[in-house]
């Protein structure tokens, strides 16, 4: 009896962690980096590469992949990035 008790608490833990996990999968495949003013995490996406794409436009730069930037060049970008808010332009 009491190997039954043990098999079904392992069981009961084993589905209350199995969504935890898949939950923790949203980002798959996306590249975070931290913004250290801001204490948070930004996800590069493809979303996120048109708006870092419309950045350096707006600042006469020319493009650099974001992987190959310094960090001072990152924190400017994250900066820019909660100014203008993260709202996404639909044309």
């Amino acid at each position: 009896m009491k190997h039954f008790l043990v098999l079904g608490a392992l069981f009961m833990a084993a589905a209350l962690v199995t969504p935890m996990s898949a939950m923790a999968d949203d980002h798959h495949g996306e590249k975070r980096y931290y913004d250290r003013a801001h204490h948070d995490y930004h996800y590069w996406n493809a979303g996120e590469d048109r708006e870092y794409r419309s950045y350096l436009v707006e600042r006469h730069e020319v493009y650099v992949p974001f992987v190959q930037v310094n960090r001072r060049h990152r924190e400017e970008y994250f900066r820019y990035r909660h100014e203008h808010g993260f709202n996404i332009e639909i044309r």
